[in-house]
C-alpha cells in the first residue's frame, strides 16, 4: 500500500480517512484524519474530517466516545518535518526526512519557532487523550493544560472541559467552554459540555439556553434533545 511505502504519507491517509468515513467506520477514520495534523497541522481536510467524525462518534457512542478509540500513532519528529518545509515545488513523497527545519524565502526562524510550539502543543493534547482513554482524566487535565499554554486551541479546552466534568469541577467546565466558545461560537462540543455542566450548577436557565443555541446548529443532535428532555423536568 502507499503508506507501506511512505509512513505518514498525507495524500494516503486522507483517502484511507475517506473509505473509512464513508464505510462508517468513524473512529478508524478519526484516527487517521487526527494522524495527518501530526504530519502537517495546517491541513484543512483533516481539521474538517476530526470535526465530522466527533460529531458523528459522539451521536452514536456519547460523551464517553474517546474511550472506544483505537490508539492514534504518535508521529515521529523525522515525519513531521518532511513536511514542514515548503519549497518551490511540492515535495515529492518519497524525499528524504530532512534533518532540521530550514526557512524558505521570506521565512524567519521565529515562523519555525511558533510552528514547533504548534507542534508540542499538539503532542500535549494527544497525550492527554490517550490519558482519558485509561480513565486518567487528573494526568490529562495537566497534559491539557501545558498544552494550551504553547497553543489555546478550541479541542483542546473542550477536551479538559469534559475532564472537568467526569472529576465533577464544574465551575472549571463552564470557563473552558466558554473559552473555547470565544474562539468558536459555534461549537458543538463546547455548548453541549457547558449546558452539562450548568444543569450540574442548578443554573438551569443559562443550560437550556446552550442546548437551544446548540440545537439551533444541529436540530437533530440526540443528545442535546435529551439534555433538554431532563431540563425541561427538573
Amino acid at each position: 500500500s502507499a503508506l507501506g511505502l511512505v509512513p505518514f504519507g498525507i495524500k494516503p491517509l486522507l483517502r484511507r480517512a475517506a473509505a473509512y468515513e464513508a464505510l462508517e467506520r468513524y473512529g478508524l477514520a478519526y484516527v487517521d484524519y487526527k494522524t495527518v495534523l501530526q504530519v502537517d497541522c495546517a491541513v484543512q481536510a483533516a481539521h474538517d474530517g476530526v470535526n465530522r467524525m466527533t460529531k458523528a462518534l459522539l451521536e452514536k457512542d456519547g460523551v464517553n466516545w474517546r474511550q472506544k478509540l483505537p490508539p492514534i500513532p504518535t508521529v515521529p519528529i523525522s515525519a513531521q518535518m518532511r513536511w514542514s518545509v515548503p519549497s518551490a515545488r511540492a515535495p515529492r513523497e518519497n524525499a528524504p526526512p530532512a534533518t532540521a527545519p530550514q526557512a524558505g524565502p521570506g521565512e524567519s526562524w521565529a515562523g519555525h519557532g511558533a510552528l514547533q510550539l504548534r507542534r508540542r502543543a499538539q503532542t500535549l493534547k494527544e497525550e492527554g487523550n490517550e490519558l482519558v482513554k485509561k480513565g486518567n482524566h487528573k494526568e490529562a487535565v495537566e497534559k491539557y493544560s501545558e498544552s494550551l499554554k504553547l497553543n489555546q486551541e478550541c479541542a483542546t479546552y473542550t477536551n479538559r472541559a469534559l475532564c472537568y466534568l467526569t472529576l465533577k469541577q464544574y465551575k472549571e467546565a463552564v470557563q473552558d467552554c466558554t473559552d473555547a466558545l470565544r474562539l468558536d461560537p459555534k461549537n458543538v462540543k463546547a455548548l453541549y459540555r457547558r449546558a452539562l455542566a450548568l444543569k450540574e450548577l442548578k443554573d438551569y436557565k443559562s443550560s437550556t439556553a446552550d442546548v437551544k443555541s446548540l440545537l439551533k446548529i444541529e436540530p437533530k443532535n440526540t443528545a442535546a434533545l435529551r439534555l433538554l428532555q431532563e431540563l425541561n423536568r427538573a
